[in-house]
């Protein structure tokens, strides 16, 4: 999507890359960007902490999340960073979430930002699960919200484990819902993409539950931060068409 959007903006002679990084390596590769030619880096899992740490200006949103994924690389060598997922979310959402209850499936850097952002927007109570109990407290402490250990109604479900990436996993299996538990939900945000629709995403079409899927997410954010790199605002219905059409 970034490689449609720059020559539209007249930047024909940028480019955006893959660039898969180890965690070992990531502070290392990050600091020799700069001297590649690169403008910034989108940072992805598992690499949002990480990707906070190094920056010297990071933004507030950022360092509320604890988790950046865009990097900017100044020119007097300075890195900021910010996250464009919590706004993205926020843009996504077919209501607006103040007075609202909300559940986060997750506690990666994904999730603390949906915790954060649902926050920020005024919702009356964020709840978080995780696998693990101990860093669904961790991320409730330190960025907001409720810790639980079962699923109940609420009026936003946000999906942002890694469960749904895999072709036949048994989505179900682990996380504490059922495919009919979906209906006791307003609006489902699955941050999981791929190129076909996750079995959660089909099981709550299914049941008529409003879906904002992974990849309008990743439109959304990617847009942010494109605006970020380039100085220029994002031409979204491009980009939109760009990755819906890959």
């Amino acid at each position: 999507m970034h490689n449609a959007a720059l020559p539209a903006v007249g930047l024909a002679r940028w480019r955006y890359q893959l660039l898969p990084v180890p965690p070992e390596l990531f502070a290392r590769t990050v600091r020799a960007l700069p001297r590649a030619g690169f403008r910034g880096a989108n940072v992805t899992i598992p690499h949002k902490e990480q990707a906070l740490a190094l920056a010297d200006a990071p933004s507030a949103r950022a360092e509320a999340i604890g988790a950046a994924n865009t990097l900017i690389f100044e020119d007097d060598g300075g890195i900021r960073a910010d996250n464009t997922d919590a706004p993205a979310l926020i843009d996504a959402l077919p209501f607006s979430p103040r007075g609202k209850t909300a559940l986060v499936l997750g506690a990666g850097g994904t999730a603390r930002a949906a915790v954060w952002a649902l926050l920020d927007a005024g919702a009356a109570e964020v709840r978080v699960w995780n696998r693990s109990p101990e860093r669904a407290r961790a991320v409730s402490a330190e960025v907001g919200g409720v810790a639980v250990e079962r699923a109940e109604p609420a009026h936003l479900l946000v999906h942002c484990t890694s469960t749904g990436l895999g072709a036949y996993e048994d989505t179900f299996k682990n996380l504490p819902l059922t495919a009919d538990s979906l209906s006791s939900y307003d609006c489902l945000v699955d941050l999981v993409y791929g190129a076909t629709e996750t079995r959660l995403v089909k099981a709550a079409r299914t049941r008529l539950v409003p879906v904002i899927d992974g990849i309008e997410i990743l439109i959304g954010q990617g847009a942010l931060s494109f605006a970020q790199f380039t100085g220029r605002p994002a031409p979204i219905a491009l980009m939109r068409a760009a990755v819906r059409a890959s």
